[in-house]
């Protein structure tokens, strides 16, 4: 877990560095690559689904003779607003039904959905398990003492970010008592994991699907009010016009579909220390163990 952390500190350090420069590192969206052309991907690595999707749909498309480039980024609004100018092709694991609604309110006219991978994904808030009198947000009213009065968060731009500061903290009042503490993702599992290993108390923001939830001894707090939002859809997302300039990678995406445990073990190699220098042997070990994850799933 300590390596897989650093790993991730490192990564959004790198990446933060990178930004200005890295549209010069790849080639134009949909120039001529592979047989088939170029795709180009705008993905955040540090949100695991997209850092799995990515690297499936590099293998996937690769086999089916596209080129794949790919653009890692540390916010999903450039992606979307890069989606919209076509900056990028695609965006390989979106939440814009409810995360990143607000988004796709502002860019959607110009983005092409080409289909959801995955169904029921969630935002949350959690808690160690050994926080026993503490099962639901409504619990967290009156007890910011406890938690020093802070909710520990992700990235300021993340739809999450926004879900819990505009919404679900003043439907709770909670607005009042706690902040809402922003940086990274990694610097957020890096505090709850030292919660954890001091049996502190704390509340994080999470999501499902998401490794930490099986990493880590926590619990979704319950939502009474729904105020983290609806269960949604995780997306792939194209530029205008994906799907008449890469018809074949469109079909293909639309048609791919993963459940809990395909997705789980995708994600869990992944992400993990024996992969962490080779996401692309992740994914060869994860199609090996799973030759039948999806309908059309290509081995070779």
């Amino acid at each position: 877990m300590k390596k897989r952390l650093t790993g991730m500190l490192a990564l959004g350090a790198a990446v933060s560095l990178a930004l200005a420069g890295c549209s010069g590192d790849a080639g134009g969206a949909g120039e001529e690559g592979g047989d088939k052309g170029t795709i180009t991907f705008g993905f955040l690595p540090s949100w695991t689904d997209g850092q799995s999707m990515a690297y499936l749909l590099e293998d996937q498309l690769g086999k089916m003779g596209y080129d794949v480039e790919m653009e890692e980024l540390t916010d999903a609004g450039v992606i979307y607003a890069g989606l919209s100018n076509g900056d990028f092709d695609m965006f390989p694991s979106a939440w814009p039904e409810v995360t990143h609604a607000d988004y796709m309110d502002e860019f959607g006219a110009d983005i092409e959905d080409i289909g959801t991978y995955y169904e029921g994904a969630v935002l949350t808030l959690a808690v160690p398990e050994y926080m026993d009198d503490v099962n639901s947000i409504e619990d967290l009213k009156g007890q910011a003492d406890r938690f020093g009065g802070e909710i520990i968060g992700i990235e300021p731009g993340a739809g999450l970010t926004g879900q819990t500061q505009d919404v679900a903290m003043p439907e709770y009042e909670l607005d009042g008592e706690y902040e809402l503490v922003t940086s990274s993702t990694a610097t957020m599992l890096a505090t709850l994991q030292e919660a954890v290993e001091n049996e502190d108390d704390i509340v994080v923001t999470l999501w499902r699907p998401f490794w930490a939830n099986a990493a880590f001894p926590v619990k979704d707090l319950e939502d009474p009010k729904g105020a983290m939002g609806e269960p949604e859809g995780l997306h792939f997302l194209g530029k205008s016009g994906f799907a008449d300039e890469f018809p074949e990678a469109a079909e293909f995406m639309a048609s791919l579909q993963l459940d809990d445990d395909a997705y789980g073990a995708l994600e869990e190699l992944v992400t993990s220390d024996e992969y962490a220098d080779d996401p692309e042997g992740a994914v060869d070990a994860w199609i090996e163990e799973n030759p039948d994850a999806f309908e059309g799933l290509l081995t070779e």
